[in-house]
């Protein structure tokens, strides 16, 4: 079939396949508020032009029927080129089907396919095509799930710093809800114990603590050297972020769960946060990440990219007031499962476009995936 164009010149979408794929996790895990044994990816293509851009989430299965049934004929002959059209096309389609949560997913992995798909088509690394700022991003390990034991937990912070050399790592705390204080407290000295002096320490509590008791931890979490506190209070009580962010030494953190760009500006505008972070696979894809990168960097704040760290490689290299990339030891186990030409972040450091391949560089191996199919 010729390529699909307008006048014969433009090349336009032709068709978007999706699928989800549930992989179960290596061990039980779980944070401050939740527990899982599984994690779902939902993988899109989006093709035009003679060639076919790969984009990703993570969430429900369902995902996929929403970009099969409410997002594949928006973008469908729409040019190839102009992917915040194509963004706000579906931002605008999904209005009464409510855009937050699992829609904005599905936004998301299609728009990082038309990113993907206008850089191959170009034949340029995506960072090319977006302008770089840098040519290394920070990366910081993570994971050190709740449900971990100690020879566990001692593991995989040995793995990132002693194997891997990355000088940053983060453990969820918050377990059962902050009603196990004396468990954290022991977590956070035994991972300091591990990892030593010099290395970066994060602590993240998935919103597990009331304010007061927050405030009360961070006492220990200073004994410790610890200097980032994600969402010590849930992120959607900009309110508490920023009583608690006033009174702490480490800084205060949040925005994984920010689905639009308003949202971002009101935790901005609430002097709620020390970095902001995004998750461009949940807030609109490469297109509103990078307007949360601006909204930042206007506040004089910077941007912390959530997981995912293949999706945010190359738009994090895009802006000047990049903090880092979570290597988070989920997804990052996905994502080398499932792609071929995934990052080395040995030294904390990743090069996105470094080896010249179009797009973000990542190839689909469907067979591999294959048997994880949900969807």
């Amino acid at each position: 079939m010729a390529p699909h164009t307008a006048g014969g010149g433009e090349p336009l979408v032709d068709r978007v396949s999706t699928a989800a794929y549930t992989v179960p996790t290596d061990a039980p895990e779980g944070d401050g508020t939740l527990t899982w044994d599984s994690t779902t990816m939902i993988v899109v293509q989006v093709h035009g032009g003679g060639a076919t851009g790969l984009g990703y989430t993570y969430g429900a299965a369902g995902t996929a029927h929403v970009v099969e049934h409410q997002l594949a004929d928006v973008v469908r002959g729409l040019s190839v080129w102009d992917v915040p059209a194509a963004n706000e096309a579906m931002s605008r389609a999904v209005r009464n089907a409510g855009r937050p949560g699992l829609i904005a997913g599905a936004v998301s992995a299609v728009d990082i396919a038309l990113w993907d798909l206008k850089a191959r088509l170009l034949d340029l690394p995506l960072i090319r095509l977006l302008g770089a700022s840098r040519t290394d991003v920070p990366v910081y390990g993570s994971g050190g799930f709740t449900t971990y034991d100690e020879h566990q937990l001692d593991r995989q912070l040995r793995h990132w710093t002693k194997e891997l050399g990355i000088p940053r790592v983060k453990i969820k705390i918050g377990e059962s809800w902050g009603r196990a204080e004396r468990r954290d407290r022991e977590r956070i000295a035994q991972a300091r114990r591990g990892i030593g002096d010099t290395t970066e320490f994060y602590v993240d509590a998935n919103g597990a603590y009331g304010r007061k008791q927050a405030i009360r931890m961070a006492r220990h979490l200073d004994e410790h050297g610890v200097t980032w506190f994600e969402e010590p209070v849930s992120s959607d009580d900009p309110a508490g972020l920023a009583d608690i962010r006033a009174a702490v030494a480490p800084d205060v953190t949040a925005g994984e769960y920010g689905y639009t760009l308003a949202y971002f500006g009101h935790l901005l505008g609430a002097g709620a946060v020390d970095c902001l972070q995004a998750d461009a696979t949940r807030c609109g894809g490469i297109t509103v990440w990078l307007r949360a990168a601006a909204l930042a960097d206007a506040a004089g704040l910077e941007l912390s990219g959530h997981c995912a760290p293949h999706v945010h490689a190359h738009a994090a290299a895009a802006i000047p007031n990049l903090r880092h990339l979570e290597w988070f030891h989920d997804h990052t186990r996905i994502e080398d499962l499932f792609f071929d030409g995934t990052l080395d972040p040995q030294g904390g450091s990743i090069h996105p476009g470094a080896q010249g391949a179009p797009g973000h560089g990542l190839t689909f191996r469907a067979e591999r995936a294959e048997k994880y199919r949900t969807g």
